[in-house]
């Protein structure tokens, strides 16, 4: 009935639905396992992409070539560039997007990618030969043999779902969970662990008072995540903000001894950064009010999600606090909010290449390795699905380090640092977002992706266009001067002072409230030197001119790091030899056995003078 693949993925969420693809466009055949076709890429929370950091690892995710940019971008209803105010390294691309139609972009893109082939079924295990992953064991007792298995179970690995008191299993409402698999991994030596995340309710938008309400619009200028020429929505769907109060609150407290959380019932930790609303007035009770983010579901649905309500309380108690918030004294509720508890298993048992230690060509990717939000799934499904393809055709690893993307940041974390909580990435994660920075996305991956097979060549055309350009701007900006009697009255405008005599346009342009942009627009000098530049181009040429200094600060850190990076410690290195190690840092050496020094001195717990002995000891 199944011929045999080279890739099986398990499990069709934004993790495995980026694994297959990628899998699949570098040449693999690819069977996509999920318990559900019609949930394919569903968005089980907030109907949003990107964001602060996440937003970063979606541009990087599309220069790549994966489908996560395009996808959101055809599926957006509101578009915002967060952090505009700050410098370019904060910028961060955020979208509302129509869930339904997200999910059925999603699968319409996989249907049209050759080697993707889909079956709907439960996993049941992994079969196992001579310590190698084979192919997948089925619900309705399919063996269908791959040469590597991709897992990407999502909250469904023995998922429970709490309301108040109520307790069932399931990976989301509504559907089943997924069993088997944490048996029989824990059987073979895994570690597993569990986690809890939550979901707000669900309402009907055309009971709410928007007028009690803020009006929060979209940015005039659709920017989008992807670098292809996607087509982006001609108008938006604004979204609403309104704030919890002390009554709400009052009320909110009342089912607290009916609170799965705080009777004991869920044992799995909850994600520090999206906590509940009843860890919110718990954990920040000086405050007498929290922000809500009201969003739409989607173009031609009244379906609400209340960004900022995630709770497990029962029921009748979340109805009757959401009737004391502004706008929402008529509210009708679709569906409660939830939280739910699933298996997870610590990321440390994992290489860089997201391939478990105990068992070859068996890769992890999403929330089986403890972390939280769309974005990370989608990135860890991209690099598993690469590097399952990688394996099976005996090629090198893909490893981003983290001076390369926010992806190779995120996935050294997991793998050196492990995680106790859903782990979620921030900018202040990388010690690199100068460099790592949403625009640049593009630059700094296409061309390895490009290499690699992934990324296309209209992809690789427009990276050189847009580099180029920005190299030619810089030398127009450099050599061109500015007269006073031209420049003069548009400084005056901007608060800057008059030029004292001709001053080179580069100059200029590295004063504050000065933009690229603006003196293009006002200037006929600057004008007329870059008719026929790309946009992409100008922005570019524009942040590296202004943060040239801090650029290549980051750069000369780079390249001293980089020195503990390329030293490699050898597969099989016995730590128990080297006896100066502190006790500490050799039981965390032989548990995460580090690929350098560099991710040795990056291990929880390890001090420098460990690093130091260790490279002693490896002869450096």
């Amino acid at each position: 009935m199944f011929p045999e693949y080279d890739v099986i993925v398990v499990g069709a969420g934004h993790a495995g639905c980026e694994a297959a693809a990628a899998a699949a466009n570098l040449g693999s055949k690819v069977l996509l396992v999920t318990m559900n076709m019609q949930t394919i890429a569903q968005m089980s929370c907030n109907p949003a992409m990107g964001g602060i950091a996440k937003g970063q690892i979606v541009r990087e995710v599309d220069a790549m070539g994966g489908y996560s940019g395009i996808v959101s971008d055809k599926s957006m209803i509101q578009f915002r560039m967060l952090n505009k105010s700050k410098g370019p390294a904060m910028w961060s691309p955020r979208s509302q997007n129509d869930r339904m139609l997200f999910a059925a972009t999603w699968r319409e893109m996989l249907e049209n990618t050759p080697n993707v082939d889909f079956y709907q079924d439960m996993v049941r295990s992994i079969i196992i030969k001579d310590n190698r992953a084979c192919g997948v064991l089925t619900g309705l007792g399919h063996e269908i043999k791959a040469k590597a298995v991709v897992v990407t179970s999502g909250t469904f690995l023995n998922g429970v779902i709490h309301i108040g008191e109520k307790r069932f299993g399931g990976g989301r409402v509504a559907e089943k969970a997924a069993t088997g698999i944490t048996e029989q991994l824990v059987e073979l030596g895994f570690e597993s662990d569990r986690l809890k995340t939550g979901t707000p309710p669900r309402v009907d938008g055309r009971s709410l008072d928007y007028s009690r309400m803020e009006e929060q619009k979209g940015d005039d200028e659709i920017v989008g995540f992807s670098f292809k020429d996607v087509q982006k929505p001609l108008e938006q769907r604004s979204c609403w903000v309104t704030y919890t109060n002390q009554v709400v609150h009052d009320i909110l407290k009342t089912g607290f001894d009916r609170s799965p959380m705080y009777t004991g019932r869920i044992e799995g930790v909850g994600p520090r950064y999206c906590p509940s609303i009843e860890d919110k007035i718990n954990r920040f009770a000086e405050r007498d009010r929290h922000q809500l983010f009201i969003e739409p579901e989607g173009w031609n649905t009244v379906e609400i999600y209340v960004n900022g309500f995630s709770t497990s309380l029962p029921e009748d108690v979340q109805y009757k606090a959401m009737q004391t918030v502004p706008g929402f004294e008529n509210v009708r509720m679709f569906r409660p909010g939830y939280a739910i508890e699933y298996d997870y298993f610590p990321p440390t048992q994992l290489t860089h290449a997201l391939e478990t230690k105990l068992i070859a060509n068996l890769f992890f990717a999403g929330q089986i390795n403890g972390t939280t939000g769309y974005e990370e799934a989608a990135c860890q499904g991209l690099m598993a699905g690469i590097n399952a393809h990688q394996k099976v055709r005996e090629l090198e690893p893909v490893i981003l380090k983290r001076s390369d993307a926010y992806i190779g940041v995120l996935i050294d974390d997991l793998i050196s640092k492990g995680t106790e909580e859903p782990y979620r990435m921030f900018t202040s994660r990388a010690e690199f977002r100068t460099l790592l920075r949403q625009d640049n996305a593009d630059l700094r991956l296409t061309e390895m992706s490009y290499r690699l097979g992934l990324a296309g060549q209209d992809r690789m055309e427009k990276v050189i266009e847009k580099r180029n350009g920005a190299e030619k701007i810089r030398g127009i900006l450099k050599d061109l001067s500015l007269d006073p009697a031209e420049a003069d009255a548009f400084l005056q405008e901007r608060n800057s002072a008059p030029l004292p005599h001709k001053q080179k346009s580069l100059q200029v342009l590295l004063r504050p409230n000065i933009s690229l942009p603006d003196m293009i627009a006002h200037l006929p000098t600057i004008q007329n030197a870059l008719t026929g530049f790309s946009k992409e181009s100008i922005e570019q040429a524009e942040i590296q001119i202004k943060y040239d200094v801090y650029i290549e600060k980051e750069k000369e850190i780079v390249k001293r790091m980089s020195q503990l990076e390329d030293l490699l410690i050898p597969e099989n290195f016995d730590y128990e030899r080297v006896a100066a190690l502190s006790n500490e840092a050799l039981q965390k050496f032989k548990r995460v056995r580090p690929r350098t020094l560099g991710q040795a001195s990056r291990i929880s717990g390890v001090n420098p003078s460990d690093v130091q002995i260790l490279m002693v000891y490896m002869g450096r």
